[in-house]
């Protein structure tokens, strides 16, 4: 009869340790790896919409900047240009403003995704919980008799294995404490990611309701551009003329900084090959005197170089070349300016403080006379009014003049580059002044429609010293 108690307690008891508790660490194990990753997938995602945000924030206050100007222009009763340009930079900004509030919309909502999953993975865990623990209570519950815990103890073959036996006891105990505190915990678990989660839909919704108001104000703005259109379309005669007016000061100013940057390239390599002779009759000075002998005073008849070569036994150094090309024509100094401008491709500061491009580079067609096509060696900037020209770069000016119609030119070297402010008035730089970046050159003058618009030019020097203008909207920074 004891044998059968101890056999049977053994048995109960053995079978509910070995399998059901190392079965539930395992699983409680594998519940938080899975549980943990989505964490981290949030985590990301929170970082992100932080971005998303700041992001927003920041082409918000390009609109208000872009309804400025827009204003300024306003003035003018009759339709402009500057008008016409103003409401397309607007509509530009309100389009990227709806695809980054699209952008959040996309990452709120898998994030919605991944936080509901995870409740739905702590509700399923929970109820593993639940139904583990069940099991344990019924368990412990049929084999409630004291008699049986006893005689699993007593049962023991000695002192030490009746100790293990009482430490298994216990680590059951507290097993069944560690499953209601698990039961506990997932449960507050759960209660925060649904608020969390209810949290998210209410941005979303938000963020609908946000996108359907720019959309509402992009086709109002959209609206309104197209009536602008459709007033200077009246005015074609007037157009016609302004673009021709336009294309000849632009050929003028073209002309100018073509012949400038030529007569710098000239320059440096006139200079260029003068250090090279210099350098030579140096060398061949230096040589003369070393291969003198000493205490030997040599008279040289006039005319007569081959006997005072003969006297002093001197070998002339060999030739030192001019430089071939314009680049290496340049000093060590200019020529590392050169390449730190390169290197800054992308993130030169804007030549104006605040301001957007109302003409690109290149050939376009016209934004009202469809028909007519805009050759544009720079970039037309249209800014507030008294707004100030400043250098995008490190630089020394090389020329400050006046072009008809272009207002004054400043064209200030880079080494290989050269960047051309037109359009300006009350120039404060004058030629051979050193130039840092940011630094004020003049201001920004009005164009025939009291519109204030600087006119932007980058020109590069190729390898065969050819000098040619370049986009510029490639090297200056997005506007902030």
């Amino acid at each position: 009869m004891l044998a059968k108690i101890y056999w049977q307690g053994r048995k109960k008891w053995l079978f509910l340790f070995f399998t059901t508790f190392p079965r539930m660490r395992i699983i409680g194990f594998l519940i938080c790896i899975v549980l943990a990753l989505p964490g981290f997938a949030q985590q990301a995602g929170q970082y992100s919409r932080a971005d998303l945000e700041s992001r927003k924030q920041q082409i918000q206050a390009e609109i208000d900047d872009a309804q400025k100007q827009l204003d300024e222009t306003k003035k003018n009763k009759n339709a402009t240009m500057g008008q016409l340009h103003a409401l397309e930079n607007k509509l530009a900004v309100r389009q990227k403003l709806i695809n980054n509030i699209n952008d959040e919309i996309e990452n709120i909502s898998s994030t919605i995704q991944t936080s509901a999953t995870e409740v739905q993975i702590l509700r399923e865990t929970l109820e593993q919980y639940k139904v583990r623990y069940a099991q344990s209570i019924r368990y412990s519950y049929e084999t409630r008799s004291s008699f049986g815990m006893l005689a699993f103890i007593f049962s023991s073959s000695s002192y030490n294995d009746a100790m293990k036996r009482m430490g298994y006891l216990k680590k059951f105990r507290d097993y069944r404490k560690q499953q209601v505190e698990q039961i506990r915990i997932t449960q507050a678990q759960i209660e925060h990611k649904i608020g969390v989660l209810n949290s998210q839909r209410a941005q979303k919704d938000e963020l609908l309701s946000s996108q359907v108001q720019q959309t509402q104000q992009l086709k109002k703005e959209t609206e309104e551009t197209n009536q602008v259109v459709q007033e200077l379309k009246g005015k074609e005669k007037e157009l016609a003329e302004n673009i021709e007016k336009n294309k000849k000061a632009a050929k003028r100013l073209d002309k100018a900084i073509s012949d400038i940057i030529r007569r710098e390239i000239e320059l440096a390599r006139k200079q260029a090959e003068e250090e090279a002779k210099k350098k030579a009759a140096e060398e061949k000075a230096g040589l003369a005197t070393s291969n003198r002998p000493a205490g030997i005073k040599v008279t040289t008849l006039p005319g007569n170089t081959s006997a005072t070569a003969a006297t002093n036994n001197y070998t002339p150094p060999a030739r030192i070349a001019a430089p071939t090309s314009y680049s290496l024509s340049l000093t060590p100094e200019v020529t590392a300016l050169s390449n730190n401008f390169q290197a800054n491709k992308g993130n030169l500061p804007w030549p104006v403080e605040k301001g957007f491009i109302a003409e690109p580079f290149g050939r376009h067609k016209h934004a009202v006379a469809e028909k007519v096509m805009v050759e544009n060696e720079g970039l037309e900037i249209q800014t507030s009014e008294n707004a100030t020209a400043r250098a995008v770069f490190d630089g020394t000016v090389t020329s400050v003049s006046y072009i008809p119609g272009m207002g004054q030119l400043i064209l200030i070297k880079h080494g290989e580059f050269f960047t051309a402010y037109s359009r300006i008035e009350n120039a404060i730089v004058k030629k051979g002044d050193n130039v840092h970046i940011k630094q004020v050159l003049g201001t920004v003058m009005l164009n025939d429609d009291n519109i204030p618009m600087m006119h932007f030019e980058l020109w590069k020097v190729g390898a065969n010293d050819k000098a040619a203008p370049v986009d510029p909207a490639l090297w200056i920074a997005p506007m902030r």
